[in-house]
């Protein structure tokens, strides 16, 4: 009996494991075997915006057409909602967002409710072989009796989620509600216990632009594993989802309700006009260099090359920008 107590437990010997790279469904935003969040106000476009990611990826597309991005063939989806109804909502939607359905996956609850720590969802993923799970929203899927804002409750949980995701290298997306406490850090103002927030590797705050109606921005508001990426935007117009890609706003802005003071756009076009003074090519080192001085990215800086159709050469070793239309 003394030895079998003293045996109980296994050492794992960081020599005898084999160290992975992070493999990435969408560069840095969603990454594969772990947990991310889509948390934002109700009808602020989470879920539209989740069903247009899985639309894209069941017809095996990347989310923006980078290279960085690829989706090498078409994905299966499991999505679970407990808020729309599957024939009159669910389909007409991913059907507009042009999905493949067959390969877009429903664990029937029509007999028993399904919850976080339901053997049914590993029992799916493991015979399906699906590659992203989404749960909408959160809240629905506690099981009987769970409170998510019990810290001890909502670590079980989310440990057995993340377990899943880790054992069968999938992508889980969680979509949350958020409460109404307005002025507080969006990691607080997420639904339920912030041990849901700690556990997620990612987490993605979808909201409305203020004084634009049918314009939608995802900031990113925690990320573990990688660099923040630089926010995007999306518009809802007229039961349309049109992606526009990088979009400067942050945290504090869509949350609070303010519009942007100055577009970043705006003032990289600025200091293009500055350089263009000059009169000659300018090395692009010097540009970018000029825009991180003034908090503006690098990324911007090329957005705005290639929408004002400035031309890069190469002179011996060195990049230059002609600049001498901005002159004008």
């Amino acid at each position: 009996m003394e030895n079998e107590e003293k045996n109980d437990y296994k050492i794992i010997k960081m020599s005898d494991i084999t160290a992975e790279e992070i493999a990435w469904l969408w560069y840095p935003f969603i990454p594969f075997g772990k947990l991310t969040i889509i948390q934002g106000d109700p009808g602020e476009g989470k879920t539209t915006f989740a069903l247009n990611l899985a639309a894209k990826l069941s017809r095996g597309e990347a989310l923006e057409g980078e290279e960085s991005d690829k989706v090498p063939e078409p994905v299966k989806i499991i999505y679970q909602t407990a808020e729309d109804g599957l024939a009159d909502t669910v389909k007409p939607r991913l059907e507009a967002a042009g999905a493949e359905c067959s390969n877009v996956l429903v664990i029937d609850e029509s007999d028993r409710s399904l919850s976080m720590i339901d053997e049914r969802l590993e029992k799916a993923l493991s015979d399906t072989g699906a590659r992203i799970l989404i749960l909408d929203p959160i809240q629905a899927y506690l099981g009987g009796g769970m409170d998510m804002n019990r810290a001890n409750e909502a670590r079980d949980m989310t440990k057995k989620l993340g377990g899943l995701a880790e054992k069968y290298k999938c992508a889980v997306l969680l979509i949350g509600h958020m409460n109404k406490a307005s002025g507080n850090k969006a990691a607080y103002r997420g639904m339920g216990s912030i041990d849901f927030y700690a556990v997620a590797r990612s987490v993605l705050l979808v909201g409305r632009v203020k004084d634009d109606d049918s314009l939608r921005a995802v900031v990113q508001i925690k990320n573990n594993l990688a660099e923040f990426g630089h926010s995007k935007a999306f518009r809802l117009e007229a039961g349309q989802f049109i992606w526009i890609g990088d979009y400067d706003i942050t945290a504090d802005e869509l949350l609070n309700g303010v519009a942007p003071k100055e577009s970043k756009k705006g003032k990289a076009i600025e200091l293009l006009k500055r350089f263009a003074k000059e009169g000659i090519p300018v090395q692009s080192n010097d540009i970018f260099e000029a825009a991180q001085d003034e908090n503006i990215s690098k990324r911007t800086m090329e957005m705005t090359k290639k929408e004002l159709g400035i031309v890069a050469k190469k002179i011996g070793n060195s990049w230059y920008w002609e600049l001498g239309k901005l002159s004008d």
